[in-house]
């Protein structure tokens, strides 16, 4: 087994407040491994690693309980949508049809 450390970032950011942790993890640590090794929840109440959809530098990981971190990887926790991204497109394109059929 390799016993050598690699260093990665952990990132998570709200609105108001981004917090982004350096560390140095083993050879082999996988992304959720990461996410909870870097202790974001106690700069964070109420966000939970176990569950929180995980990425690499904007890129969504599918099983971020497989994948394995490389040198220099950061790893980023994402936050639940609040809306459905097409439905919020359907309402604009509806409210802008609205508006252009008021002023014909």
């Amino acid at each position: 087994m390799d016993k050598r450390n690699i260093a990665i970032e952990v990132v998570y950011a709200l609105a108001d407040k981004q917090k982004l942790l350096r560390l140095s993890v083993p050879a082999g640590t996988t992304v959720r491994e990461a996410a909870l090794a870097s202790g974001m929840q106690q700069h964070f109440p109420g966000l939970d690693l176990q569950q929180a959809p995980l990425g690499i530098f904007g890129k969504a990981v599918a099983k971020p309980e497989e994948r394995v971190l490389e040198e220099g990887e950061r790893v980023e926790i994402y936050r639940p949508l609040i809306a459905d991204p097409k439905e919020v497109r359907k309402q604009r394109a509806a409210k802008a049809k609205a508006k252009d059929d008021e002023s014909s």
